[in-house]
């Protein structure tokens, strides 16, 4: 008959779950001066600000720049798969390559806040590419329902 006490585990996952410890120096840190905590908070707001410029390329200027170049392989080729091809290709490319930038960058600003005084165990990548995500998707529902408008397939009665 099986135990219904948790405690007993055969032997497995005893203990706290890998990864989820406390975060333990080797030695006390350091402290800095106030001069040198400003100078670590003022560059981890530019780390910050970088990064938000980078994810916001992943929303409007990466995709349009990708189509533009595959129209024009489009007009050279006269393949509009291959144009579509290289524009997906393209796209694909340097969207990995800015959230891996993005990572090192959200790392770094990890470091410089640490440096600053403060205890940041996480960074703020998830959260600043959903909010430029949810920024993004609502600036194109208002520029496609409202500034564009519907059509005039929509609007127009047919009698």
């Amino acid at each position: 008959m099986a135990g219904n006490d948790p405690s007993e585990t055969g032997g497995l996952f005893i203990g706290r779950r890998p990864g989820t410890a406390p975060l333990r120096y080797r030695g006390q840190p350091a402290t800095a001066g106030a001069g040198r905590r400003r100078t670590d908070a003022a560059l981890a707001a530019a780390i910050l600000t970088a990064e938000a410029l980078l994810l916001a390329t992943l929303w409007g200027p990466q995709p349009a720049a990708w189509l533009w170049v595959g129209s024009h392989i489009f007009h050279a080729t006269d393949s509009v798969s291959f144009g579509i091809l290289v524009a997906f290709v393209g796209m694909l490319s340097t969207i990995l390559a800015t959230i891996k930038l993005a990572m090192r960058l959200d790392s770094a600003w990890k470091l410089v806040r640490r440096a600053s005084g403060h205890e940041q165990k996480q960074g703020a990548l998830e959260r600043m590419f959903v909010i430029s995500m949810v920024i993004a998707g609502t600036a194109f529902f208002v520029w496609f329902l409202i500034i564009h408008g519907p059509g005039p397939d929509l609007t127009s009665s047919q009698g």
